[in-house]
């Protein structure tokens, strides 16, 4: 008897664009760029994002704003609908749900694992919590204890550790070093060869 399979997916760069590359543009501020695609050190990210905002006198509305113009990236809904129809989907983002809200309403809600903002009166961010540190990986381990088959899929030096605790893991359009970096993960350009790669990993039909 084959176990029931759980797909893990990270959500920016994988199902939405990148929340902070499209803040940097509407704002003009380059610093907001860099993501986790190039800086692995998540809490020095942060750390370095909050201050800039600070700096700049921006608030959570006005990054709310940004999001609230986006849309996920083509073929994502599609992608989702064809994968909770084959078994269970949950996202483990290392974003925030004061963000992440308006994303997943067009996504049709999936699961979502991610962090928390502190904001005051004003939408001032002042600070941001992990739910726990590393919570990719532990939450591949956790659902794996739970007897579940697990694949996953990410694009980000944040998400190897996710990609090496699943049964299957598999990069989605990343950056070229990554995968040099970590050659063990295939590499997937489409959400096409995606699905093919989770329906053989996972027996899915």
């Amino acid at each position: 008897m084959h176990k029931p399979v759980i797909v893990c997916l990270d959500l920016e760069g994988v199902l939405v664009p990148e929340i902070w590359i499209n803040v940097a543009l509407k704002t003009g501020i380059e610093e907001l760029k860099v993501t986790t695609r190039e800086m692995p050190d998540y809490d020095a990210l942060m750390t370095r994002r909050l201050a800039i905002l600070n700096e700049r006198t921006l608030t959570i509305h006005d990054i709310q704003d940004v999001i609230g113009k986006m849309g996920p990236l083509e073929g994502a809904v599609d992608f989702v609908a064809w994968l909770r129809e084959r078994c269970q989907v949950i996202i483990l983002s290392d974003t925030f749900y004061q963000f992440a809200q308006p994303l997943m309403r067009q996504l049709g809600f999936p699961a979502l694992f991610c962090n928390q903002l502190e904001v005051d009166h004003t939408g001032r961010i002042l600070n941001y919590h992990m739910r726990m540190q590393n919570q990719k990986k532990h939450s591949v381990a956790a659902l794996k204890s739970l007897n579940f088959h697990v694949l996953a899929a990410g694009d980000a030096y944040n998400d190897t550790a996710m990609l090496g605790e699943a049964h299957a893991g598999f990069f989605f359009c990343p950056p070229d070093h990554l995968p040099k970096e970590f050659p063990q993960f295939p590499v997937t350009k489409t959400y096409r060869e995606l699905q093919e790669r989770f329906a053989q990993a996972g027996d899915l039909k």
